[in-house]
């Protein structure tokens, strides 16, 4: 849709904009943000069924739980505390340099480009999209080519909703992408695979872009002796199987006691049995979201299982190429050099590794580059806080999967090779600002007293300083 002159174009535009009003009032923000609430309200149904044609099934309940509302409550959030966040932020001033102040000032860092992953296309545009909004930028948002229909229509409507210099939306394929992250952005925020972060970085690189990176990794989920397996069980499936596994957070592998294996093998039957009845003819799970990734999941369980993996389908039911329906499994006993066990899978097979103890998964864990998630599984506190310390993940939730990232409250990024920075409520609005340190001299001050020429006053006043500043 776009080549360099025209993003080139748009950037130039966008910049033009920002430089006659570089720091909007909180009411032009807040009426950006509420055409970006109308939108999502009267573009609801027409954005479920263009994802939904994309992937070809998506339940629409799915697009409203996991897109709709995420993105709808970030909103709400930032209208509701944006004003707040603006202000200027008081910092101590060091005694020293009394009567002096110290403040910060919140302003926009310009112009900012986001590029969206096909998993979630609604919700990693308009989460991003909010924070820079609501932080007084201007935003360029690179949608994927593998979500055809529903990039297009974000684009229609974004365009109708927004002006072209407030907020444009760029469709295009890779080359598209690579020239958009080669623009000289003001902050560049980036959700996808870690190894075109790796690309990302080094483009933005040449113009010294600050960039945001949330990648991905092998989340894992522990489960600790001290846990309710049923729930547990539940719950890790849940998290893996919400958009077939397609999920940069989902539960890529569980550690769990020896012992409990079967048990975890028979509680995850009767629950896929409860959660996805009849899966042949289920409208509520969905499909991958092409051929190329079907074939790929279909690759790592075949080579897992040719490396001497134990499968068990939780279904009775075939992959399907036709429908791109690939039913769960569970992959026992992998060798920790199958390919299952060195990438992310993001997609419905879940390995299971036994261990002996917690403080063997914890070593597992700490053996492989930091995750994005880890969930653990556990009531004793002690074991909680054990397991909290010995490990980075970029997010935690504990009991539960996936919720860590609803939370306006918390940050949401990676650490390591699952990404750097994070955004989502405050922590966005700081990420899309530039804090600007202030210092403001008082009109009556000791500054003088430090000036040359260096005499005896100045010997003891600069002791003084060494001794107590």
């Amino acid at each position: 849709m776009a080549d360099t002159p025209e993003l080139t174009a748009i950037l130039h535009r966008m910049r033009t904009a920002q430089a006659r009003d570089p720091s909007p009032a909180w009411p032009v923000r807040a009426g950006r943000l509420q055409r970006l609430a109308r939108m999502l309200q009267e573009q609801r149904a027409a954005f479920a069924e263009a994802i939904d044609a994309d992937f070809g099934q998506r339940p629409a309940e799915e697009t409203d739980l996991l897109e709709l509302f995420p993105s709808r409550s970030a909103v709400r959030h930032a209208l509701r505390h944006g004003k707040r966040w603006m202000g200027p932020r008081r910092a101590a001033t060091s005694l020293a340099f009394l009567p002096g102040s110290n403040r910060l000032l919140p302003q926009p860092r310009g112009v900012v480009g986001i590029v969206v992953p096909w998993n979630y296309p609604l919700f990693l545009a308009v989460g991003p999209l909010v924070d820079a909004l609501v932080a007084g930028n201007r935003a360029m948002v690179k949608m994927s080519e593998f979500t055809p229909r529903f990039s297009r229509l974000f684009a229609e409507q974004v365009a109708a909703y927004f002006t072209e210099d407030e907020v444009a939306v760029v469709t295009g394929d890779a080359v598209v992408a690579q020239a958009f992250t080669a623009l000289a952005f003001d902050h560049l925020l980036f959700t996808g695979s870690t190894a075109v972060g790796h690309q990302v970085m080094r483009t933005a690189s040449a113009h010294l872009t600050p960039v945001t990176l949330e990648l991905g990794g092998k989340s894992p989920a522990i489960i600790g002796p001290g846990a309710n397996l049923a729930e547990a069980v539940e719950r890790i499936l849940v998290g893996k199987l919400v958009n077939a596994g397609q999920t940069c957070i989902a539960p890529d592998y569980v550690l769990l006691p020896r012992a409990r294996v079967d048990e975890f093998v028979a509680a995850a039957r009767a629950t896929m049995a409860r959660l996805y009845p009849d899966l042949v003819r289920n409208r509520q799970y969905t499909s991958l979201v092409s051929e190329r990734h079907f074939a790929r999941i279909a690759a790592l369980l075949g080579e897992a299982r040719d490396a001497g993996a134990r499968i068990v389908p939780l279904a009775e039911a075939p992959p399907d190429p036709v429908r791109r329906l690939f039913p769960p499994q569970l992959l026992l006993d992998v060798p920790d050099d199958a390919r299952v066990m060195r990438e992310e899978i993001f997609g419905p097979l879940l390995p299971l590794v036994a261990c002996d103890s917690v403080g063997q998964a914890v070593e597992y864990v700490n053996a492989r580059p930091h995750p994005l998630a880890l969930y653990l599984f556990e009531h004793n506190r002690q074991t909680i806080d054990m397991v909290l310390t010995h490990t980075q993940a970029g997010g935690v939730t504990v009991n539960d999967t996936l919720y860590h990232i609803a939370q306006h409250g918390l940050p949401f990024g990676g650490v390591g090779a699952s990404g750097m920075g994070g955004y989502h409520g405050k922590a966005g609005f700081d990420t899309f600002s530039h804090l600007k340190p202030v210092f403001a001299q008082a009109r009556w001050n000791g500054a003088r007293l430090l000036q040359p020429p260096y005499g005896r006053r100045f010997r003891r006043m600069l002791e003084l300083l060494l001794r107590h500043g």
